[in-house]
This record gives C-alpha cells, sequence and structure tokens, in this order.
C-alpha cells in the first residue's frame, strides 16, 4: 500500500509473518480491507478459526492525509472516518464476545498526540486529528461498559519512523514503542482508559483531568465574569473569594 493508502501488496504482510517466523513464532497474513465493516468481523473470526481463541485486538491501522478545511472533501472526511473510527468500531463489536466468553481480553487502540494539543498538532491534520480522538473516546466508552469483566482496554500514542512519518527520524525505531503496546495487550496490564505515549524509548501515561472547580455562586454567573475569573477557572491562578 502506497502512503496516500491506495494500491494493495500482500508481500508487507507476508514479510512481517515471515520474519515472526523466523523468530520462532506463529503468525499468519489475513488480508483484509478495514474500511469494510464486514471485513473486520472477517480478521475476527479468520484469527479465532487459525488459533481457537483472541486474546488481543491491536488496531495500528492508519492513514495520514494533509488536507486543510477546505480541500478536505466529502471523500477524504469519509476514508479518514471509516479507517480511523468505524474499523476499530467494527473489530472491538466483533472481538468482545469472543473475550467475553473467556472471561478474558485486551484492547488496544491507537491515538496521537497530534489530536491531543493544539501545540503538538499541525496545519491539515482536521480529519487525522479527528479520527484518532475518536478512538480516545471509544476506549473510554468500551473501558466503562466492560469494567466488569476480564477486558481491559487502552491505546498507545506513538511516535515512530514508519511510512506515515513525514520527516527523517532515525532515533524514533518502532521497536521502542512495541513493548509499550505488547504491555497493554499482556495479562500485565491490569487497567483500563489509559493513554501510554511512547516515543524513542520514552514513555508517558496521560489521563482526561480538570481543574477543580470555581463556584460562581448560586445565580447564573456573566459571561464577563466568566472572562474575568477565566485563568481560575483554568486553574492557572490562585482562586479568589466570589464577592456576594
Amino acid at each position: 500500500m502506497a502512503q496516500d493508502g491506495s494500491g494493495f501488496d500482500p508481500s508487507v504482510a507476508d514479510g512481517v509473518v515471515s520474519e515472526i517466523a523466523a523468530a520462532g513464532g506463529t503468525a499468519v497474513a489475513c488480508y483484509e480491507n478495514l474500511q469494510d465493516a464486514s471485513a473486520c468481523a472477517r480478521v475476527v473470526e479468520f484469527a479465532v478459526a487459525r488459533f481457537g481463541r483472541l486474546d488481543a485486538l491491536v488496531h495500528n491501522a492508519g492513514l495520514v492525509v494533509f488536507a486543510c478545511l477546505e480541500e478536505t472533501g466529502p471523500a477524504v472526511w469519509d476514508r479518514m472516518v471509516a479507517i480511523g473510527v468505524d474499523a476499530p468500531f467494527h473489530l472491538a463489536r466483533a472481538a468482545v464476545p469472543h473475550m467475553r466468553r473467556q472471561g478474558y481480553g485486551r484492547i488496544v487502540l491507537t491515538t496521537s498526540g497530534r489530536a491531543m494539543r493544539v501545540e503538538d498538532c499541525v496545519p491539515g491534520l482536521i480529519a487525522y486529528s479527528a479520527a484518532k480522538m475518536a478512538q480516545v473516546g471509544l476506549m473510554v466508552g468500551l473501558a466503562a461498559e466492560l469494567h466488569d469483566t476480564g477486558i481491559r482496554v487502552n491505546a498507545i500514542s506513538p511516535v515512530a519512523a514508519t511510512r506515515v512519518l513525514r520527516r527523517p527520524a532515525p532515533e524514533l525505531l518502532p521497536d521502542l514503542v512495541a513493548p509499550g503496546v505488547a504491555f497493554l495487550a499482556s495479562s500485565a496490564c491490569a487497567i483500563s482508559g489509559a493513554v501510554l505515549n511512547a516515543a524513542g524509548g520514552r514513555f508517558s501515561a496521560a489521563w482526561w483531568n480538570r481543574s477543580a472547580a470555581l463556584d460562581l455562586g448560586p445565580t447564573p454567573a456573566s459571561p464577563e465574569e466568566i472572562a474575568v475569573r477565566w485563568q481560575q477557572i483554568t486553574g492557572s491562578a490562585p482562586p479568589a473569594p466570589v464577592p456576594r
């Protein structure tokens, strides 16, 4: 597959299978287009038929298309949503029943720091950021729904020198991210709802947080008062007494 997602080359998957087999592991390739909901279901059924169970699901399919708002037409938007939002949903929907029957499972989604902070984003990534942030919402929803089962759901936010990275960064080896994914997909991971940031051998965890609430009284505050108190609301200034 080309950098823009066009084309089809099974030798890429076959090459990975060969590397795993050469290292003493077991792997098989499944050639499906995850833009199709039925294909997502077939991937899960293929894995279960081949290995007898499904312990982990990792959705790492991704596509980066640089396009400003005016250039992001329906075709570009629909494709980004199909790969980044629809595919992980349909994969999880097909996988969870198997994991429930087993009483065990791990789901790892792939988000991006580009989607989580304005400071880390760049122009042209509106559709990409929307799709990647949607996976955080999917992770949270699944983690809440499956909290009383043996299924754990988390996300990886990787930075690695793969074919989708547009700048030279040989130090950002994918091998340095892989252990984080392996941990989230393993029985050693007992948490749900976390994002693991991984880049160049450096790891950090992220959760959504919020500042302490600022009480503006029992009557509706004015927009002007919110503007004046904005630093206190965001937690960047010490709270002051509310005048009565």
